[in-house]
C-alpha cells in the first residue's frame, strides 16, 4: 500500500461485525477497505462455538440482550433480523442446521463459516492491511485520516470501527478502539468480562476439582438474587465454571469488577432432581440403616462428593447434609481474566449512537459495529448474530445505502 491510500469507507477490525459491514458497503459501490491488526481475519470467529461457530439462535430477540442496549438491538434486528442472517449466509453458499435453537454450518466447521466470507470478499474485491495497528482516527476536513503505528495512512469519507471489546486479546481484541472512540467524545460503559468462571476461596472446590455435575445456579448481590441459571458445574481449583457459571457470571462480574459491590455468592443445587424433603429422607433411612459415610450420598452424586462432605461436615444429621446439598452458598472473590472470558459487557454507551444505523450521535460518518457497543448477549448464538446484523447495517448507511 502507499503511504497513504484514498477509499471511501474504512472498516477497523476484520472480526465478524468488519466482515459483514465491509461486505454491506462493497455492494453499495462503494470503495471498502478493511483494517486488521491481526495477520489474518476472523480469528475469533475461528474459535467461536468451539470451533464449530454458533451463527445465531432460532430465538433472536432484543430479549436476550442487556436491557439497555435492548432498544438498539430491537431496531437493528428489524431491518436484519434471523431471516435476513440466514439469507446471507445461504446466498454465500453456506448451508445450515439448528441444534436446540443454536444455528451451526452443517460443516460443523467455523472454518467453512470463514471461508465463504473470504470468497465474498475476495469476489467484491475489498482491499484488507494486515497488522495494521490504528491507533489514531482524526478529521482531516473531507472525512477521516487513519493512522497505524508503522506510519500507514487511510483517508476515507467514512469510517466504521468493528474492532471488537476485551475478550481474548491474543486473536486481535484488547480494547484499543475505546480510545479511539473516547477521542470524538463518546462514553465507555466500564468493560468486564462476560460468561467467564468465577472465582471463589470454598474448600469444597479445591477437594472436588475436576468434578462435573449438572446443577441449578443462583446468583447474589447482597443477598438478593439476580439471575439463575441450571446447566453443568465443573469445580476448579480456583472456582466454579461450566454452563451453569458462565450464564450466571453477567451480574457477578459487574457487581465485582464495575460496580465494586460487597457480597456476592453463588448458590448451588447441587441435587435438582430431588426436592429436599426427599434428599433428607433418603439421606435418613442411609444413616439408619448403618450405610457408611462416605457412601451416604452414593447413587446421587459422584463418589468423591461422600469424602469431601465427610472432610467438611463430619457425621451430621441428615436435615445439615441435605441442606448444604441444596443450598450450599460459594463466596465470589471475583471472576477469571479476559483470555477465558467469551464476550465483553460494556463498550459504547449504545444512546449515543442512531438506530439502526449504528453511526455516532457526536460525529458525523463515524459508526461502529459489534462488540464495541455495549451490547452483550447471552449464550447461543446471541452474540455472534449481533455482529452479523450491526455490521451489515452499519455497512450498509456508511456506503450511504441506508438498506
Amino acid at each position: 500500500m502507499a503511504a497513504t491510500a484514498n477509499v471511501e469507507v474504512a472498516v477497523i477490525g476484520g472480526g465478524a461485525a468488519g466482515l459483514a459491514a465491509a461486505i454491506s458497503a462493497r455492494r453499495a459501490d462503494k470503495p471498502v477497505i478493511i483494517c486488521e491488526r491481526m495477520p489474518r481475519l476472523g480469528k475469533k470467529v475461528l474459535a467461536s462455538g468451539n470451533g464449530r461457530c454458533n451463527l445465531l439462535n432460532e430465538s433472536l430477540s432484543e430479549e436476550f440482550y442487556n436491557p439497555a442496549a435492548r432498544p438498539l438491538v430491537k431496531s437493528v434486528f428489524s431491518r436484519f433480523g434471523k431471516a435476513a442472517i440466514l439469507d446471507f449466509f445461504n446466498g454465500l453458499g453456506l448451508r445450515t442446521y439448528s441444534e436446540a435453537g443454536r444455528i451451526f454450518p452443517v460443516s460443523n466447521q467455523s472454518s467453512s463459516v470463514l471461508r465463504v466470507l473470504e470468497i465474498e470478499l475476495e469476489r467484491l474485491s475489498i482491499m484488507t492491511e494486515f497488522n495494521f495497528h490504528a491507533f489514531d482516527i482524526s478529521d482531516n476536513g473531507k472525512g477521516f485520516l487513519i493512522a497505524d503505528k508503522s506510519g500507514r495512512k487511510i483517508s476515507c469519507r467514512t469510517v466504521i470501527i468493528a474492532g471488537g471489546g476485551m475478550t481474548y486479546p491474543a486473536l486481535g481484541s484488547d480494547g484499543s478502539c475505546y480510545k479511539i472512540a473516547e477521542r470524538f467524545g463518546h462514553t465507555i460503559v466500564l468493560p468486564v468480562p462476560t460468561a467467564v468462571a468465577l472465582t471463589a476461596k470454598d474448600p469444597l472446590c479445591h477437594i472436588l476439582q475436576g468434578q462435573k455435575i449438572f446443577a441449578h445456579a443462583k446468583g447474589l448481590v447482597e443477598g438478593r438474587v439476580y439471575v439463575k441459571a441450571g446447566g453443568e458445574v465443573l469445580f476448579t481449583k480456583y472456582g466454579l465454571s461450566g454452563t451453569a457459571i458462565l450464564d450466571v457470571s453477567r451480574e457477578i462480574s459487574i457487581a465485582l469488577n464495575r460496580l465494586r459491590t460487597g457480597r456476592v455468592s453463588i448458590i448451588l443445587d447441587m441435587v435438582p432432581f430431588m426436592a429436599g424433603e426427599a434428599l433428607k429422607t433418603e439421606l435418613g433411612r442411609r444413616i439408619k440403616d448403618g450405610i457408611s459415610s462416605h457412601d451416604l450420598i452414593a447413587g446421587i452424586l459422584p463418589n468423591k462428593f461422600g469424602a469431601a462432605l465427610v472432610k467438611l461436615l463430619g457425621m451430621k444429621d441428615a436435615s445439615s447434609i441435605a441442606k448444604n446439598l441444596k443450598a450450599r452458598e460459594f463466596i465470589i472473590t471475583g471472576t477469571r481474566g479476559w483470555n477465558e472470558a467469551d464476550f465483553t459487557a460494556g463498550g459504547i454507551d449504545t444512546a449515543e449512537v442512531t438506530a439502526p444505523g449504528l453511526e455516532s450521535k457526536l460525529k458525523k460518518g463515524l459508526y461502529f459495529a459489534g462488540e464495541i457497543l455495549d451490547v452483550d448477549g447471552c449464550r447461543g448464538g446471541y452474540n455472534l448474530a449481533w455482529a452479523w446484523a450491526s455490521g451489515y447495517m452499519a455497512g450498509a448507511a456508511a456506503a450511504g445505502n441506508g438498506l
